[in-house]
């Protein structure tokens, strides 16, 4: 049997109705509208998302209405001025350190982001995930009054990597923790000044179906060999997206991604406490033990920044020869330009 032209149009038309009215979709002068994303929209976040997929969860509490958001990596609501919180003997702050997981500096460029750092005027900014060579750095990389160093993967190009920026210029300078099975990737940058060391790091993410959870285990323990090797010689503010949600107050849907998800499985949460109990501190939830929704990292499904919908997984960590030192450990929340925001660190040195 043979189907005119005709016939084919209206048999599909008559699908499409069917199809629409069975999903809700409206009809407009013949044109399919598909409805929105009703605001009740249930999702599980994932650490670092590779694909979407159908999920169910918690829907989070919204980022207040005063933090509106920009995409160039500035804010018209945020205060860069330092803050005015002091240590506990009453000194104020006189070092500002940023970190970042921009992922990836060509894009987070293009958007304007560069702004940021002369915004925030921070002495010190680490960012992760550069994804790129450090000989196609764009000249424009360069901000006048920092000396910048980059160290990129060594493997896979465009893939991970760290860079610093500085004002003062540092004593030394030195790329991985000397372990070469894990120093080809550019993740750990490290800078030496006269009172204290500045390791800025973007920790291995266990992947999805936590395929590379073995090894992360390994990594944290040689990590944490290496930030013990520094902190003998004098204090460590080592900084970063760590990939880990240390506590169930540090990301939104704990119960839904406990030993399921990268990121929050015993064995990384585990491995971070180990490190906390070798003489570090968590430099945020010292100052803040029980402060719930405050994340870094939003997956860019689902709305869920919008709805703040978030992980804590970039944090400040600090040898406790600092504590006395501490003045305020922060998220920029409302600074757009990446998945993750920018974190802060103020300290009286």
């Amino acid at each position: 049997m043979q189907y005119r032209p005709t016939s084919i149009k209206l048999a599909v038309r008559s699908f499409l109705r069917v199809y629409a009215d069975r999903a809700g979709i409206q009809q407009n002068q013949g044109f399919f509208i598909m409805p929105k994303r009703k605001s009740d929209t249930k999702l599980q976040e994932d650490g670092e998302p590779a694909s979407k997929k159908k999920v169910t969860a918690e829907e989070g509490t919204k980022v207040p209405v005063e933090d509106k958001k920009v995409d160039n990596g500035t804010s018209a609501e945020t205060n860069f001025a330092p803050t005015d919180k002091k240590t506990p003997d009453g000194r104020s702050s006189n070092l500002k350190v940023s970190a970042w997981n921009i992922a990836g500096l060509r894009a987070w460029m293009k958007k304007g982001c560069l702004s940021y750092i002369s915004k925030e005027d921070a002495d010190i900014y680490i960012l992760q995930e550069t994804k790129i060579p450090s000989d196609k750095v764009p000249k424009e990389a360069k901000v006048d009054g920092y000396f910048t160093y980059w160290n990129d993967s060594k493997e896979k190009a465009g893939y991970a990597g760290t860079a610093l920026y500085s004002k003062e210029k540092p004593i030394n300078v030195t790329f991985g923790i000397g372990v070469d099975k894990h120093d080809k990737e550019g993740r750990v940058i490290t800078a030496e000044y006269e009172k204290y060391y500045v390791v800025g790091a973007y920790i291995p993410n266990s992947g999805r179906g936590l395929v590379r959870l073995d090894y992360r285990q390994e990594w944290d323990a040689d990590f944490l060999t290496f930030l013990k090797g520094l902190d003998a010689k004098k204090p460590v503010i080592f900084c970063g997206d760590l990939n880990v949600a240390h506590q169930e107050i540090d990301l939104k849907n704990p119960k839904t991604n406990k030993n399921k998800t990268a990121g929050f499985t015993d064995q990384e949460r585990d491995g971070f406490t180990k490190l906390l109990n070798e003489g570090f501190v968590d430099s945020f939830r010292h100052l803040y033990p029980d402060k719930k929704d405050m994340y870094s990292y939003w997956t860019y499904m689902g709305n869920c920044r919008a709805k703040n919908v978030g992980w804590r997984l970039d944090y400040f960590v600090l040898s406790k020869a600092l504590v006395p030192n501490l003045c305020e450990s922060t998220m920029r929340s409302n600074v757009m330009g990446s998945d993750h925001c920018p974190i802060i660190l103020e300290l009286a040195i």
